[in-house]
């Protein structure tokens, strides 16, 4: 597995080997020991999560506040996403930045979000099978979001905003300025 850091350090691109001829592949997803080798911490991931969506579906920008905050690590069994993480730390250089990194059943990289930053994708492939793992279970007094389309953010979607389907939570999103942010989590890497 091959491990490489984004231009915010905190999120991870996480290459899984992959093997394969004519009959199929074989591809080892997730290796603790070799993840928690590269971060220098542990990582207790609880619960695995799965969606299926079709073209122009955006999910996000959500997040969950402490002390129900969450790392993900994200990836895309069929189809093709592009997965966004804002980073939401008051206290980072990258407050307000984002890192966008194509998912695809294909490329088989994966995305690791760790706690203190907003996730979402956007689906451009007809359908797409999203699936994450999560070191915190979800709460619903303590989930977040904000609007997808914040100009504060900046952040090419690689689709124009009429093709772009929203559940009606995301449609309601605060802008980045009015949505809660993390005040005390800061950056393992500055």
């Amino acid at each position: 597995m091959k491990f490489t850091r984004t231009l915010i350090p905190d999120v991870i691109i996480c290459e899984p080997n992959a093997f394969g001829d004519d009959r199929g592949y074989f591809v080892e997803t997730f290796r603790e020991d070799k993840l928690e080798e590269f971060l220098g911490f542990t990582i207790n991931f609880c619960q695995d999560n799965e969606s299926k969506s079709s073209y122009g579906v955006l999910r996000g920008l959500h997040y969950q506040l402490p002390p129900f905050s969450q790392t993900k690590l994200v990836r895309v069994l069929t189809g093709r996403v592009l997965d966004v993480a804002v980073d939401i730390r008051k206290g980072s250089k990258t407050f307000g930045k984002h890192v966008s990194v194509e998912l695809t059943g294909e490329n088989k990289k994966q995305l690791l979000v760790p706690r203190g930053f907003a996730h979402g994708f956007l689906v451009l492939s007809e359908e797409a099978t999203f699936a994450y793992k999560v070191d915190n279970y979800y709460s619903p007094e303590c989930d977040r979001g904000f609007a997808f389309d914040d100009t504060s953010l900046n952040i090419d979607w690689k689709l124009p905003v009429e093709k772009i389907l929203l559940s009606p939570k995301d449609m309601q999103q605060p802008l980045f300025k009015d949505a809660a942010h993390f005040e005390d989590l800061i950056s393992l890497y500055e």
